[in-house]
């Protein structure tokens, strides 16, 4: 009889440390995410929810090799504190400016370190989690574009992950 609630109270001991890694906001997310991938809604995401998962974001053709590596990331089955286990383990380590920075690419395929404001101003306004005209002022009053009208990513990257600039060498 000890060893379940040995074995219980060193589960709860795991589950809490994920939950501390996340602000409550993010866990949420998570759980959204989750309940959007537990397509049967039996509070644990298979190979099938992940074949449907897929279907319903146009990809049809998914290899079952493919799930299979994904399922077998976890020794067990995949239910949301697992889920959200795997995604501690995989965000550990990760840079918030290299993150950050990684994002701002996307607006920057040429690579040359900056983007114009308009573009960037209409993208943060027009997409997924809206900018307000006052947050797009607070940005440019807090990291002004350049005269030529670009923003240097790369620096507001260093200030927002450091709360200083770099030294320009």
């Amino acid at each position: 009889m000890k060893s379940p609630k040995k074995a219980k109270k060193k589960a709860e001991g795991a589950s809490s440390n994920v939950f501390s890694m996340f602000e409550q906001s993010q866990i949420q997310e998570f759980k959204e995410a989750f309940t959007i991938m537990d397509q049967n809604r039996d509070g644990f995401i298979t190979k099938e929810d992940l074949r449907d998962t897929f279907a319903a974001l146009g990809r049809l053709n998914v290899k079952n090799e493919e799930l299979e590596d994904m399922v077998n990331e976890t020794p067990g089955a995949i239910n949301f504190t697992v889920f959200l286990t795997m995604f501690g383990e995989k965000l550990k380590g990760s840079d918030p400016e290299e993150t950050i920075v990684n994002a701002f690419k996307i607006f920057d395929p040429d690579a040359i370190g900056h983007v114009n404001s308009d573009y960037i101003k209409t993208m943060l306004m027009t997409k997924a989690d809206r900018f307000s005209e006052q947050e797009i002022q607070q940005m440019f009053e807090a990291f002004p574009p350049d005269v030529s009208g670009n923003l240097d990513y790369k620096n507001l990257c260093y200030v927002i992950t450091h709360g200083e600039e770099k030294d320009q060498d």
